[in-house]
């Protein structure tokens, strides 16, 4: 019979040891990309950044329009984006209302107002958003951060 306890003890450390292994092995979740806490990464990303609107700041609805954050989805799925946010450092907020976004497609969110589209949303603002020192930061409908941008230089 003592063989066969040993043999239980050995299989019991194999065991505990593979799974010790196995759990260092994990990947870590990157900061700022991860989905509901889980530790996929996310699909959706924040792309292109257009902070400076070109020409004139004269707050024209042109102008506002011309200063927008992409938002794409990189998998072949499409998401529902309702509920989901982006802010800046200020706390401005935009809340997406049932957008659906296409697998490989992205729609890009602009400071002004106009008709929204499956590639183009407005926040209908009268005011820029994005500083030329900014971060922009896309949260679920739950609240979890899925991905953030920043530009320009710190500490200036």
């Amino acid at each position: 019979m003592s063989a066969s306890r040993n043999t239980r003890r050995i299989v019991a450390a194999v065991a505990a040891s593979v799974a010790l292994v196995g759990a260092a092995a994990l990947p870590a979740v990157a900061d700022g990309h991860h989905r509901d806490g889980n530790s996929r990464r996310s699909s959706i990303v924040i792309g292109k950044v257009q902070y400076d609107s070109p020409g004139r700041d004269d707050r024209s609805n042109r102008s506002l329009n011309a200063e927008w954050v992409e938002v794409k989805n990189t998998g072949r799925k499409a998401v529902n984006l309702r509920g989901f946010t982006l802010t800046d450092k200020q706390g401005n907020r935009y809340r997406f209302e049932g957008l659906r976004l296409d697998g490989r497609s992205s729609v890009k969110v602009h400071t002004g107002k106009g008709r929204d589209s499956s590639h183009d949303v407005y926040q209908d603002r009268r005011n820029y958003v994005w500083d030329s020192r900014d971060t922009a930061t896309l949260r679920s409908d739950r609240g979890h951060v899925i991905d953030t941008r920043s530009w320009g230089k710190r500490g200036r």
